[in-house]
């Protein structure tokens, strides 16, 4: 089995700035995420809960795509590489779901913990050009541009929401609940 690494960083500091706040944050339920969707074998990672179809495999996948999507494709307007190039999403809406729960854990794991460097190697490289009021390249639909204090607000959110789904999925593959990963 391989495992899932997310940063050493345990949370945000007690007293710091706003913009290592918000990435102490984030980088706390990357941490959560990877322990929770780490060291299992593709049957655990295929497990779903009740009627949901959710598995922990498409939760790597969905993270790794989100990671890319917001901090290569809308920070810096950046074409999106393999797997995510090449997706017919309007036919396939759910592509990252349904194939994540395909994929064996060494992919998936590889493919996360990539998204994950990539995105902490684009949000240095916006910080360095200025702080988290900078907008990305990215436009809604109303066409305002997010800042990246919204952009790491939001993406801290996406994780919240899916730890929590992980949480009741790993637990039910192996009981594995608690908090916060083993320091």
């Amino acid at each position: 089995m391989t495992e899932l690494t997310g940063n050493t960083l345990q949370g945000p500091p007690v007293a710091g700035d706003e913009t290592a706040t918000l990435l102490g944050s984030l980088e706390r339920q990357r941490a959560t995420f990877a322990w929770k969707a780490g060291g299992l074998d593709a049957a655990g990672l295929r497990a779903t809960v009740g009627v949901s179809s959710m598995t922990l495999g498409g939760l790597i996948k969905h993270l790794a795509l989100v990671e890319d999507d917001y901090f290569s494709r809308r920070l810096h307007g950046r074409q999106l590489g393999a797997p995510w190039a090449g997706i017919d999403w309007d036919a396939d809406p759910d592509w990252e779901w349904r194939t994540g729960a395909e994929d064996g854990p060494e992919r998936l794991y590889a493919l996360w913990q990539a998204a994950v460097e990539r995105s902490r190697a684009s949000v240095a490289e916006a910080l360095a050009r200025g702080g988290v009021d900078q907008r990305l390249q990215f436009t809604w639909p109303d066409g305002q541009s997010p800042s990246l204090r919204r952009t790491l607000v939001d993406i801290i959110e996406e994780y919240a929401r899916h730890v929590g789904h992980a949480d009741l999925i790993r637990e039910s593959v192996d009981g594995l609940t608690g908090e916060d990963p083993p320091r």
